[in-house]
């Protein structure tokens, strides 16, 4: 075959995977379609089927040496990687893992209940869930139950 058709094939074969990562997300047809024309492209150039595992071999090394050095010098990680770090000092902060001492607790709604929301206990603000009715905001609630970080509220009539 001539050149012009194996330098199409292994281009189409590129453009393919290119879609294949940067437009549509997943391993789908363009992302077959690709690695089935670089395939292709490599069968044809070569003069045999072992020359053209040689060409795929050394054409993976190449490409996996490649990675390696964009993670060891940090672009490829800083790309795929989340860097960014919450910390308590920022004001990220967990919830606190047991509020069983809350139980039975009264209090105020700060926001409307719908059926989660935010809720005032003796000047300790909670979030809180109702069984499933909506409570206005100011409304007076009690604690019912504390499942974990769930803490089940009522409104008190």
């Amino acid at each position: 075959m001539s050149a012009a058709v194996i330098i199409a094939l292994a281009v189409t074969g590129i453009v393919l995977l290119a879609v294949e990562i940067f437009v549509i997300p997943g391993f789908g047809v363009s992302g077959i379609l690709g690695i089935v024309a670089l395939m292709a492209a490599i069968l044809i150039g070569s003069d045999s089927p072992g020359e053209a595992l040689v060409y795929t071999v050394l054409a993976l090394a190449v490409i996996g040496g490649m990675v390696f050095l964009g993670f060891k010098n940090g672009f490829l990680a800083k790309r795929l990687f989340l860097t960014a770090r919450q910390t308590n000092k920022e004001g990220y902060v967990a919830p606190k893992p047991d509020f069983s001492q809350y139980a039975g607790r009264c209090g105020v709604a700060l926001s409307p209940l719908r059926p989660a929301g935010t809720a005032d206990f003796a000047g300790e603000r909670l979030d809180v869930v109702t069984e499933g009715s909506f409570i206005r905001k100011g409304a007076a609630v009690k604690i019912l139950a504390v499942e974990g970080a769930r803490i089940i509220v009522r409104e008190v009539e």
